[in-house]
């Protein structure tokens, strides 16, 4: 007997291992066998009775499981994987299974989502699941926030159940909670597996184990659930789409989109997204009806849009306008709460010299440290250094140097200073990373009004839901509009719509005020219109005539190293076979060579990075463009290449 065995290595193709008299051995289990000078874990992936060859074919090791931990659905998306994004299908398969890696997650607060059946669907629901049940495709739930697409989702895979078939329910993070974790399991009948970063790996082992025997009916769970080897898989369900936390920041470099939706076509299978602010990929797709697109424009619980207001900061030299100042006062006077939301954390932007202009660096990364003022360091957000702030110019040698911009720590100051009797709290990732019970606390207590003021970055501008807030105020709404980046648009309207959400839920109260020095901007003017529509439509125009996603598809190649002069000669070499390629094979009018550049980080954790930017309308193209490349390429000693197709992000 023979077994066909994929390894985790950067090599194409499976390995032929011989099976020892008397082990049992099946497909799906993991072996430990001899590769090269070192033992590796493999997967089994074909068994065969002869194999003809003409060298001494090694035996496997030892069995590392009791039972397969993986079926042939997994094997073919591995395949999916494998092609899609560049990677072997060894390594492809090995990010599916359960490891002694965790999933990263940023969750720190319970979802807003409730698990909890409710007696009456409102009619925009009721419609909803209609369409829904009509028949097998791909669905958008297109949302305002507080409309109820939860129920939805769940009613749905309750339909799925019902015909005795599995449902995977993927969030962008999730925080088991006592009360969800009560929730879901009496809604399914305990018949459910919440894949969570706090599990360890024998117990993400034993939940996968569960879903692959059909023990369970509902899989909940980040990207990677997308994996889930449910044995009778019948619904797949993405929640706040647009989230980019979809996206793998590791080879393989998936989207769990992509990837569900590759899972549902070979499954015959619906698949069910939604959002309030779908992503540009996703809108393109509704119009040429390729997904179904459900409106859910009002909220059941009550309550309508808050009133949303711009403030032009124009000569104003403080982090709070008068305007917002005044609206502050009248909210705490009325005895409601304020949401002050800011996506720069620390005290300030930089550290700067007032004579010269330079500005201090990490010497790791090529970016300026921020000034963190409880700690009165100087900190890098990219690798964590940290360092005192210098009391020269390495310049110029002037000694007059000071801080500049406002982040966090700095506004909460302000904001003491303006309502010194106001309870005041924040909340950012510096907050978080020391006490995460503490930052649940603050969290409650600001939902029973213990908490007058909560002053944070992103993380308090998705997944909170509270009864008492009156007012949000954006204090700087151009943080993510000046990213040299062409999601800067999409990711402003976004994170604004998402922020705006969070008032207003319970009565007509609500009030946003946006602060920022580009009050004509689009993304800020569709939300203060709330024309959605207008900013999709003109942003899409822009994609367009600038070839950008969703019109091209893009493939990223990161030449790392820690030599800049090794870095900048593996791109200009890699781009010059590939160019060359283009040329021979007579792609020139598909594929395209954007460029070839630093990185907009050059230097990140002690690492020169060069980019080059591809392009082409197929991405079946790229791939077999890049991957004869690769073959091609012997990359100079000391650097590493990363492959990413379709990136979210150029920096």
């Amino acid at each position: 007997m023979f077994a066909r065995v994929l390894i985790a290595v950067p090599l194409e193709g499976d390995f032929t291992y011989s099976v020892p008299e008397g082990m049992d051995i099946e497909v799906g289990r993991r072996v430990i066998v001899p590769f090269g000078r070192r033992q590796a874990t493999g997967f089994v992936i074909a068994l065969e009775e002869e194999h003809r060859t003409d060298y001494v074919v090694k035996p496997v090791t030892r069995l590392v499981d009791r039972q397969p931990t993986f079926n042939s659905e997994l094997v073919e998306l591995a395949y999916f994987v494998s092609r899609m994004y560049l990677c072997s299908p060894g390594i492809a398969l090995s990010s599916m299974i359960p490891s002694g890696r965790r999933e990263t997650s940023s969750a720190l607060f319970e979802s807003e989502t409730s698990f909890s059946p409710i007696e009456q669907l409102a009619p925009q629901q009721e419609r909803a699941l209609e369409t829904i049940r009509s028949g097998c495709g791909m669905y958008y739930l297109y949302g305002v926030t507080g409309s109820g697409k939860s129920e939805v989702f769940l009613r749905a895979a309750e339909d799925v159940i019902a015909g005795g078939r599995q449902v995977i329910y993927l969030v962008p993070e999730i925080t088991l909670t006592h009360q969800l974790s009560q929730e879901v399991m009496a809604r399914f009948r305990s018949r459910v597996a919440i894949l969570h970063s706090a599990l360890t790996p024998s117990q993400r082992l034993k939940e996968w184990l569960r879903i692959m025997h059909h023990e369970v009916d509902l899989v909940i769970g980040a990207r990677s659930a997308v994996f889930a080897p449910c044995a009778s898989l019948g619904l797949i369900i993405m929640d706040e789409e647009h989230e980019n936390s979809y996206k793998s920041g590791q080879t393989p470099r998936y989207h769990a989109r992509q990837v569900a939706q590759k899972r549902c076509e070979m499954n015959g299978i619906s698949f069910i997204m939604g959002s309030a602010t779908p992503s540009l990929e996703a809108w393109s797709m509704m119009e040429r009806g390729l997904v179904r697109r459900i409106d859910m424009r009002q909220r059941v619980a009550g309550g309508k849009r808050p009133a949303i207001e711009v403030v032009s900061m124009a000569g104003c030299q403080k982090s709070i306008s008068a305007r917002l100042e005044d609206e502050v006062r009248r909210t705490l006077m009325n005895d409601r709460s304020v949401i002050l939301f800011l996506n720069r954390r620390g005290y300030s932007y930089y550290y700067h010299c007032l004579s010269c202009g330079a500005v201090v660096e990490c010497p790791h990364c090529s970016v300026a440290m921020t000034y963190h003022k409880k700690t009165g360091l100087l900190h890098c957000h990219y690798c964590g250094y940290t360092r005192q702030p210098v009391d020269i110019c390495p310049s110029c040698g002037s000694t007059d140097l000071s801080v500049a911009g406002h982040g966090t720590e700095k506004v909460e100051e302000e904001v003491s200073r303006l309502f010194p009797r106001a309870r005041i709290a924040r909340l950012d990732t510096d907050v978080a990373s020391c006490d995460r019970e503490a930052v649940r606390q603050t969290i409650t207590d600001f939902r029973e009004g213990r908490i007058d003021i909560l002053l944070g970055t992103q993380m308090v501008a998705k997944g909170l839901n509270f009864p008492r807030l009156s007012l949000v105020g954006v204090v700087n709404a151009d943080s993510t509009l000046s990213v040299p980046d062409f999601r800067s648009e999409e990711r402003t309207y976004s994170l604004l719509e998402q922020v705006a959400g969070r008032a207003g839920r319970y009565d007509d109260s609500g009030k946003v005020i946006i602060q920022t020095f580009r009050p004509a901007d689009n993304a800020i003017r569709a939300v203060l219109e709330n024309d959605p529509e207008t900013f999709y439509r003109c942003e899409l125009d822009v994609r367009r005539t600038l070839g950008f996603p969703p019109y091209t598809r893009l493939l990223s190649l990161v030449i790392r190293s820690g030599s800049r002069a090794k870095s900048e000669e593996g791109a200009g070499a890699l781009a010059g076979l590939i160019g060359r390629i283009i040329e021979a094979s007579g792609l020139a009018g598909s594929c395209t060579v954007i460029g070839v550049t630093p990185c907009l980080i050059e230097k990140k954790a002690n690492s020169w990075r060069w980019q080059i930017l591809l392009s082409s309308q197929k991405i079946a193209l790229l791939s077999a463009l890049v991957r004869r490349a690769l073959s091609m390429f012997r990359e100079p000693p000391g650097s590493h290449i990363e492959i990413d197709v379709d990136p979210l992000s150029l920096m």
